[in-house]
């Protein structure tokens, strides 16, 4: 921290201005070569870059921490600080320090966050990076996904349930909203997300429509199709409102905005995106659904591919031309081969033109561009000609430019710098005035040969050479032994041991029209190219649209790809209620078996008439969770418009998928994992609908044995009863007592995972058949997970006892209550002595069925105390 100042010198003085109206943000300062840092930032700065902390004198008597950067490095330190969660004011020198006698002009160019961000090195090539703008009204919540790096808008309103769906699905970097509502925030969004308020000001539906119509140039947002969207808008318009204030006005590219549709996608709660791990795990080094089934050749593709995983369809018509297009595909082997290649040409499209947007593409980029776009003239050829009608409408829109596409050919270099002010990178022949300045500025070499050679034949001095130094620019050298031979009018400069050197009007001449030519040059190619970038933001739209389709084609034929590779099977989409699966696989444990072992499939077959419930039981560790997320995730997969890894799958449109699948404690939020369990457990239970899928994976584990049954009892029976949704319901449950239900409720049947017995050990067939297990065999897994032999061979013999007690008519709590008794039997009791008498009195006095975790944890603590003494 700087101390106190006496007078600052006029450089922090103009920091301070500048550092003042960012006060959030980490300061780049630029000073010369270097981008500067000081006080607290330089702090901030040294630790996440790992680059020196120095101080620096401010004025009289004081001092401030500084630490820096060369500015060529900004590439390599802007992403670092970005992703430590810095929002970054980059400050540039705004005039030539040549051209000024005073302090260089300086100003903020960009403020860089975590959600607003175009940086190569920044960005994740695969995902979308979203800035997200939240605004809290009474009866509804807007939300508003806008990617600056993309030019993608998107915005929606709803209950906070379903804008947590969304924030879940579209992960956005950085999440903004009202000032005044930060416990909303947290209370209904969590504190999951980077966050940003803004003052309340700008929330008002005015300000928003003005700053859209005005961004969009319309007069209405009906050609949107989002008026009716009030809250939305007003998200909208705050996050139009923070790109400007983050410097970034170049929005050309931001030229539409649309309303994510809610009726036209399935229903995934961020509890079902996370359980059924789609995009990422909280198990590290997990694989997802999104590694296995990422096959696109482009990072447009990937992008779309994630969209289409969280996002996918629930309309049958969209779904069937998805599958028709991978169908035709897959026998369409040279076609298949044609199109990847051209794809493969034709890079991130969709983030290049964004940048020509924004004026911000360099040469090599617009060159690449060039490239795309006669791929795409090849892929719409390949398309016009093909027989299927969905390839040939992808064809019909796909516009390759080529009016912009060959100017480009003409006007750029075929391989020109990354740095404008490198120079070459406007081609010859473009501009008459270039040329000739070329001529003078690089074909210097032969005319100074020319000189040279002239200069030599008149004085008849046939060493002379011409050189240049920085002292002096261009002379004529000529050793001692000709010195008489000098013409009067050459002009010495310098003498040396051995020679002299001179200089003569003409090179003087020469020189000046050289040094002005190269300054000339970078001058104009700076126009031309600047000109070229113009002319190409005329075609953002069409170009967008371009990227859209080449994006759409590529996960089309990843999906191809994925069946011929992995045998998945279409799946028939159909409006009935059935949901039949023949020879189900999970697509992600099956690429991760050991070489040569064969996948072990199961069919399931759910409905409402007949089968609507299944209960699985079964043993730890026999694949039931396995099988839960295998129906999700084949279900899913199929109303994406991908294969699926089975052997035939027949669905009924599902609109929702609900899971409760694991144990995962919310500990940070005071939460156990049974009230997470039960918060999960009833968003299912309120969002029901006839055409829903629920996977249900033990619930109430969490709290004691008579609570759990009870509860999954209820949730059972509440699920069959349910008098507007037969909700399809796969059951795991570790309970056998629910076994029971099939005798009561008719559309509940029992299944069972099944293993085999060989002696001691026992052998997982990860079978599901029929009929209710009565075994769990968790002694076995206790066994090999490695538990010490003598508590294996106690837990056998309390297992012994209860089945022989349960065998003789008794309830499960007698049962438990003979065995507790039996307790003396150890060896620690029969011991005489009164601290542990009065420990095992206390200990049989117990019920542990109605014993609550805290009333437990305080008998532990009574238990200690009496052995204290």
């Amino acid at each position: 921290m700087a101390k106190s100042l006496v007078k600052e010198t006029p450089l922090m003085q103009q920091y301070n201005t500048i550092k003042a109206k960012y006060p959030g943000a980490l300061l780049l300062f630029r000073v010369g070569d270097f981008y500067e840092t000081f006080g607290e930032d330089a702090i901030k700065a040294s630790g996440i870059l790992g680059i020196v902390l120095t101080r620096r004198a401010n004025g009289s008597n004081s001092y401030i921490e500084l630490a820096g950067f060369p500015h060529h490095s900004i590439e390599t330190y802007l992403p670092k600080l970005v992703r430590a969660g810095q929002r970054v004011a980059i400050c540039d020198q705004l005039e030539d320090p040549k051209t000024v006698k005073t302090i260089v002009k300086r100003g903020v160019t960009e403020l860089v966050t975590p959600g607003v961000a175009f940086n190569d090195n920044i960005l994740q090539q695969k995902s979308n990076n979203y800035l997200a703008s939240i605004y809290f009204d009474k009866q509804a919540t807007g939300v508003a996904f806008i990617d600056i790096s993309t030019g993608e808008f998107l915005v929606a309103q709803g209950s906070n349930d379903y804008i947590d769906k969304l924030l879940q699905s579209l992960k956005p970097s950085e999440v903004i909203f009202q000032k005044s509502r930060n416990k909303d925030f947290t209370e209904a969004f969590g504190d999951r997300f980077y966050t940003y308020t803004l003052d309340d000001w700008a929330y008002t539906g005015d300000f928003a429509s003005e700053n859209l119509l005005k961004h969009f140039d319309v007069k209405s947002l009906k050609g949107f199709g989002i008026e009716r969207l009030p809250v939305a808008i007003i998200a909208a318009g705050v996050a139009l409102h923070y790109l400007n204030e983050t410097e970034h006005r170049n929005l050309q590219h931001i030229s539409s905005i649309a309303r994510i549709e809610e009726d036209r996608f399935m229903w995934l709660d961020r509890f079902t995106i996370r359980n059924l791990e789609l995009i990422d795990s909280p198990n590290e080094n997990a694989v997802t659904l999104v590694d296995v089934l990422d096959q696109t050749s482009s990072p447009m593709g990937a992008r779309m591919l994630r969209r289409w995983i969280v996002m996918p369809l629930k309309e049958r018509k969209p779904i069937e031309e998805r599958l028709n297009v991978v169908e035709f595909l897959i026998k369409q082997e040279e076609l298949r081969g044609l199109l990847l290649q051209e794809i493969s040409q034709i890079g991130d499209l969709e983030r290049l033109i964004s940048k020509v947007g924004m004026q911000r593409a360099n040469p090599r980029e617009v060159c690449q561009l060039k490239r795309a776009l006669f791929a795409l003239e090849n892929i719409k050829i390949s398309c016009d000609l093909s027989e299927s009608e969905a390839l040939k409408r992808i064809g019909e829109q796909i516009n390759p430019c080529i009016l912009i596409r060959d100017r480009i050919a003409k006007e750029l270099q075929s391989e020109p710098p990354v740095l404008l002010s490198k120079g070459g990178v406007i081609s010859e022949g473009v501009n008459e005035e270039l040329d000739r300045l070329r001529k003078i500025a690089f074909g210097g070499k032969g005319y100074l040969i020319e000189i040279q050679k002239r200069e030599a034949e008149i004085t008849g001095i046939p060493s002379l050479k011409v050189a240049f130094n920085n002292v002096f620019g261009y002379y004529l050298e000529v050793t001692n032994l000709h010195r008489d031979k000098v013409p009067t009018d050459w002009i010495r400069k310098q003498t040396l041991v051995n020679a002299e050197r001179y200089i003569t009007p003409e090179l003087k001449e020469y020189e000046e029209q050289i040094l002005g030519a190269e300054e000339k040059i970078q001058v104009l190619e700076t126009r031309l190219y600047n000109e070229l970038l113009y002319a190409l933001s005329e075609y953002i739209r069409p170009i967008q649209l371009n990227a859209h389709l080449a994006a759409q084609l590529d996960v089309l034929l990843c999906f191809s790809t994925l069946a011929i590779k992995n045998y998945y099977v279409r799946p028939q989409i159909q409006d009935g209620h059935i949901m039949d699966i023949k020879g189900g696989r999970h697509p992600v444990i099956e690429k991760s078996l050991p070489l040569g072992e064969e996948y072990i499939t199961n069919d399931v077959y759910l409905d409402n008439e007949v089968q609507q419930i299944i209960i699985i039981t079964g043993p730890n560790m026999a694949g039931k969770s396995a099988l839960l997320r295998q129906c999700g995730l084949i279900v899913l997969m199929a109303q994406m418009g991908c294969y699926v890894p089975a052997k035939a799958a027949n669905i009924g449109l599902i609109d929702k998928i609900f899971t409760r699948v694991g144990a995962s404690d919310n500990l940070s939020s005071g939460e156990s994992t049974f009230m997470v369990e039960m918060n999960e457990t009833a968003s299912i239970m309120n969002n029901l609908s006839d055409r829903s899928l629920i996977l249900l994976d033990e619930i109430g584990r969490g709290t004691s044995t008579y609570d759990g049954i009870s509860i999954a009892w209820a949730i059972a029976e509440f699920l069959h009863n349910h008098p507007t949704a037969k909700a399809k319901t796969l059951f795991a449950t570790h309970y056998h007592e629910l076994n029971e239900l099939s005798n009561s409720f008719s559309r509940i049947k029992n299944f069972n995972v099944t293993v085999k017995e060989v002696g001691n050990k026992v052998i997982f067939l990860r079978k599901l058949v029929p009929g209710g297990s009565e075994h769990s065999f968790g002694i076995h897994v206790a066994r090999m997970a490695g538990m010490p032999a003598k508590l294996i061979a106690r837990a056998n013999e309390i297992l012994k006892r209860l089945e022989q007690e349960r065998t003789g008519g008794e309830n499960i709590k007698d049962s438990i209550k003979k065995v507790q008794q039996q307790a003396y039997q150890l060896q620690m009791f029969s011991i005489d002595d009164p601290v542990l008498i009065k420990i095992r009195d206390m200990l049989n006095n117990l019920d542990v069925n109605t014993l609550t975790p805290v009333e437990a944890l305080m008998k532990l603590d009574d238990i200690q105390r009496i052995l204290k003494g």
